[in-house]
């Protein structure tokens, strides 16, 4: 997942937000849809699907990396999973991405401290085997500060320490150190990199995760060490010099087409209007991607499901999308808000659930001014959940900022992610993780979000920033 949308979320909130005419009629939920969410509630808290479809993708098809076989085969299992809970649509639209493969990795300190090191390639590294003295740096500004040409045949290594925070806030500059340092250490002449992984455990699993590398730069072996890892060649370090063999076989092969695959329910009254929840089928290959984002997958299909259950279904359609490769760059995000530029006005409110399975603890949307009571209707509704109001924060999940950007209202149900980053990107994220309570709880806010949102009586201020909303 990606986390700089949420870390920045307050911004986000101001530049997502969308002015509407002084004239537009005031957005309300109907007492009969308020007292039909409390039972769905109830019932969602008492439900399994969310945990047994989580259980399903992490166990039938297990790590899904973007362009991989089992990216496929993940594919088929999403379509056929939507059919199985009883989705009156299901179908699929194309995403095509380059792809990165992992053959193997390996890192040793080398000569009078000789041992192994414990690291894994960063998504988007290349192939080569580099053994060179390393240098350590404390964080990404103190790299970017050496002087040019000063790692000329050595392999850099940014030891930033990334801390842990319910909101995931430390993310942010942890994930710099893995987006932008490879590049800043082939600027100053590194021909390797080394990180600390951007990660709050300290089990000896390393995190990987997407690196870039800037237009007109020789690409370099770069890898993350897990964290005990990390600390073990710091301390080598003040010893004195020290040389390590990085080994990484990777790179990138072609082109490769997978698919968002989508479910809706269909609305009773108003169908093509929308509220678009969803998450990532995608994962890394480390793990079985439970967290990130099996889980997510399985709280959005139970949640519709759910709803599709009611004795009467919502006025509006549900519809969720199951994202392929956001771990990569949100290529299915960009594809979808694509594909479906066109219709950003129907989207009426988009939530994605990219946060692990920890207990929703706070609730906004992006909408205006004349759909804030409306928003506070829901928020109301959520409450027995331990889920609070928070008016003036959050903002678009990673898959839905493409389309927030379009003029899309995003809704935000904040996940706690305490531990989240002990999990994030790494061997240990297994379904056992998972606390099946604090997953359902997960699943009843996002049905009671989604159905109040699709009953509501007025709008919630998406509006096509760009061209013509469909007719």
């Amino acid at each position: 997942m990606r986390l700089a949308l949420l870390a920045a979320a307050p911004i986000v909130s101001i530049l997502l937000g969308f002015a509407t005419p002084a004239t537009a009629a005031e957005t309300r939920i109907p007492q009969r849809a308020l007292a039909q969410a409390e039972q769905l509630r109830e019932r969602a808290l008492a439900d399994d699907t969310g945990w047994k479809v989580t259980e399903s993708l992490t166990t039938e098809v297990g790590p899904r990396l973007a362009g991989s076989e089992a990216d496929a085969r993940a594919v088929a299992w999403a379509k056929a999973k939507f059919q199985e809970l009883g989705f009156d649509r299901v179908w699929t639209e194309p995403v095509t991405f380059p792809k990165w493969v992992r053959r193997s990795e390996s890192a040793a300190v080398v000569g009078a401290h000789a041992q192994p090191l414990q690291i894994t390639a960063l998504g988007g590294s290349p192939a080569g085997t580099v053994e060179a003295q390393v240098v350590r740096f404390a964080d990404l500004a103190a790299l970017e500060a050496a002087p040019d040409g000063s790692l000329a045949g050595k392999i850099a290594f940014v030891d930033y320490q990334m801390p842990a925070a319910r909101d995931g806030n430390g993310y942010g500059k942890g994930s710099a150190v893995r987006s932008k340092g490879p590049s800043a250490a082939i600027r100053k002449g590194a021909s390797g990199f080394l990180m600390r992984s951007a990660g709050t455990d300290n089990h000896r699993v390393p995190h990987t995760g997407i690196t870039r590398y800037d237009e007109g730069l020789t690409p370099v072996p770069s890898a993350a060490l897990s964290i005990p890892d990390a600390d073990q060649l710091a301390r080598l370090l003040a010893r004195g010099p020290v040389s390590v063999r990085l080994a990484v076989d990777a790179g990138w092969d072609g082109q490769y087409t997978s698919q968002n695959v989508i479910g809706e329910i269909t609305g009773r009254s108003r169908p093509k209007e929308i509220v678009l929840i969803g998450g990532h089928l995608d994962s890394w290959d480390l793990g079985t991607g439970a967290v990130d984002d099996a889980a997510g997958i399985g709280i959005t299909m139970a949640a519709a499901k759910l709803i599709a259950q009611l004795p009467r279904r919502p006025a509006r359609s549900i519809r969720v999308a199951a994202f392929a490769n956001e771990e990569q760059g949100l290529h299915g995000g960009k594809a979808y808000a694509k594909a479906h530029a066109a219709d950003v006005a129907r989207h009426q409110l988009s939530a994605e659930s990219d946060f692990g399975a920890g207990r929703i603890y706070a609730f906004n949307t992006g909408a205006p001014e004349h759909a804030r009571a409306a928003t506070a209707q829901i928020a109301r509704a959520l409450a027995p959940l331990g889920i609070e109001y928070a008016p003036d924060k959050g903002g678009p999940g990673p898959d839905i900022g493409p389309l927030a950007a379009q003029g899309a209202t995003w809704a935000w149900l904040a996940q706690d992610g305490t531990d989240y980053f002990d999990l994030h990107h790494t061997a240990d994220d297994t379904l056992d993780k998972i606390d099946p309570a604090a997953l359902a709880q997960n699943v009843a806010a996002y049905a009671v979000f989604a159905y109040l949102a699709a009953e509501a009586d007025g709008d919630f201020g998406s509006s096509a920033k760009s061209g013509d909303a469909a007719p």
